[in-house]
């Protein structure tokens, strides 16, 4: 009996064989559509969720219903429905979970340590804990945005680029979706774009270097827990 083997082959492979990449089209479609959406929404959505009261917990309760919505669920259908694939293995979220996490561990340590040198000792203020600081912007706010970027768009992109140029593009798309909100905040600088693009790159190298999107998951959850409710930077 023929060992099975998967069914992983090069592109040099998949041309000689008659068999062409699966289309950009709908990949290229969703980056599009999701990043004009979530531009849409500083000026459509979020002046009538801020109205709750954004310290509450139903502003905190909607406001993660509307990112799942928005950020999370269009990838697991796109996955499951158009690449047809199992979205958990896809997006490495069952595969080396432990490594994963420690390597979440050691980022954070130096994180940690890195703000002390930037801040000084931890300043926690009461005002900076409500529901959504540490439901949404901090615990799960890994979740739901590690999952689009470095999950789905960083490994999308590196089958046609390569992980290093796919690292640059998925930085940029990540530092793009934040620029309305800050527009609309008033907020826009050029160090928290720097710092931005520079935290989407080790995101994608933790990812990398992990084999888990855990890691990069559990890394970026801690560093916006220390940075909104920790040192109030």
């Amino acid at each position: 009996m023929r060992e099975w083997k998967p069914l992983l082959v090069s592109t040099q492979q998949t041309s000689s064989i008659g068999h062409r990449r699966p289309s950009l089209a709908p990949f290229l479609a969703y980056v599009v559509v999701f990043h004009l959406a979530w531009a849409a929404w500083p000026y459509v959505g979020y002046p009538r969720l801020i109205a709750i009261g954004n310290r509450t917990l139903t502003y905190a309760l909607l406001n993660l219903a509307i990112r799942l919505l928005v950020w999370v669920a269009p990838v697991f259908l796109y996955l499951h429905y158009v690449d047809r694939v199992d979205p958990l293995t896809y997006l490495k979220l069952r595969q080396r979970v432990r490594r994963g996490i420690v390597v979440a561990g050691a980022l954070t340590a130096l994180n940690f340590f890195g703000m002390l040198l930037r801040f000084g000792a931890p300043h926690p203020a009461l005002q900076s804990v409500t529901w959504n600081s540490v439901l949404g912007t901090s615990f799960l706010v890994g979740f739901i945005e590690e999952i689009p970027y470095r999950g789905f768009m960083l490994q999308k992109c590196a089958e046609q680029t390569g992980f290093w140029t796919a690292s640059v593009i998925t930085s940029v798309l990540f530092l793009a979706v934040h620029l309305p909100g800050w527009m609309a905040l008033r907020m826009l600088r050029a160090d928290l774009a720097v710092s931005i693009l520079i935290f989407g790159f080790v995101m994608a190298m933790a990812f990398k270097y992990a084999g888990s999107l855990w890691a990069p998951i559990v890394t970026h959850s801690a560093n916006d827990f220390l940075s909104f409710v920790i040192f109030h930077v």
